[in-house]
């Protein structure tokens, strides 16, 4: 491959071992979590830096380093230097609405270049998804090598869905869970994002149920203990440490801690059988792209989320 390739990694982590295996081309580290939070539809622009800035603030307690950010994304101001641009995520929810917002920002700095994409996920003769740090040598330089490029209706595509995920009305990503695309993933991380909502049923997303359920049939002995089961049982979200003890956090409510064991509280029990409610009394105040967690509920009859009165 041409030393004139752009690799766009989803972490450090890809980075590195990129780099062990000797990939040609100029590394540029994704270093995003915009499946929460606030977004914009000008990736980058001076508020999308102060909405980031002040999330990261507000809930994990974390300075955003915005000159470290413009530093390493300065890159795609000098695409002189590139052939191509090939981009590594995976297929997860996590991963996704990362990777629809570069192509978007590429798209916006009107970047000609053409775009791959190398996306991890099944793998034959494996029973799990495998992230592309997961992969094995020999697995990972294959997905290289059949990489896809994305056609002018893929990118279309993403940046049509990262405006609507910017955007008020969430439904409106509906019809792209039945679209085909090279996004292999796409439409099972669209309909995993829709769940993130509270369940007219007993008020739990699909995080959050998962992870009452797995205290309630599983023996777990600690916190760090639940927060292996999750990272594990999470299916197509793809949220690391840091998200998950939040939200495992905000459930403490429902889970009662004795030496050597988490079990679940009446109330916990009573949320699942779906006989109390849960959005009075826990922190709700998450936002997805444009929309709060708090304003809808998905209503799993009707495939949609329905706005709170």
């Amino acid at each position: 491959m041409s030393e004139t390739s752009l690799h766009i990694t989803n972490g450090t982590v890809l980075t590195n071992r990129l780099k062990e295996l000797n990939i040609d081309g100029t590394m540029l580290t994704w270093q995003e979590m915009l499946c929460e939070g606030p977004t914009v539809e000008q990736v980058y622009s001076k508020e999308f830096y102060e909405l980031r800035k002040q999330f990261f603030n507000d809930f994990y307690q974390i300075d955003l380093e915005i000159e470290k950010i413009k530093s390493a994304l300065d890159l795609l101001n000098h695409t002189e230097d590139f052939t191509e641009i090939i981009l590594w995520f995976e297929y997860d929810l996590f991963c996704h609405i990362n990777m629809i917002a570069v192509i978007s920002l590429i798209q916006q700095k009107k970047i000609k270049l053409p775009l791959y994409l190398v996306c991890s996920g099944r793998v034959k003769r494996s029973k799990n998804m495998k992230g592309l740090a997961e992969l094995t040598t020999g697995q990972l330089l294959r997905h290289y090598n059949n990489k896809v490029k994305l056609t002018p209706e893929d990118i279309d595509l993403a940046r049509t869905v990262w405006n609507i995920y910017c955007g008020k009305d969430h439904n409106l990503l509906k019809p792209f869970i039945v679209k085909n695309s090279s996004f292999d993933y796409l439409t099972s991380c669209l309909k995993a994002h829709l769940e993130r909502f509270p369940a007219t049923k007993d008020g739990l997303n699909n995080l959050e149920r998962n992870i009452l359920e797995i205290v309630r049939d599983i023996e777990v002995n600690s916190t760090n203990h639940l927060l292996g089961y999750a990272l594990h049982f999470q299916g197509f979200y793809g949220y690391g440490d840091l998200q998950l003890l939040r939200i495992i956090g905000n459930l403490m409510v429902y889970i009662d801690v004795h030496k050597d064991k988490l079990i679940l509280n009446r109330k916990g029990h009573e949320v699942l059988l779906g006989t109390h409610r849960y959005l009075s009394e826990l922190d709700n105040r998450m936002v997805f792209g444009g929309v709060k967690k708090m304003d809808f509920q998905f209503n799993s009859t009707i495939n949609r989320l329905v706005k709170n009165a």
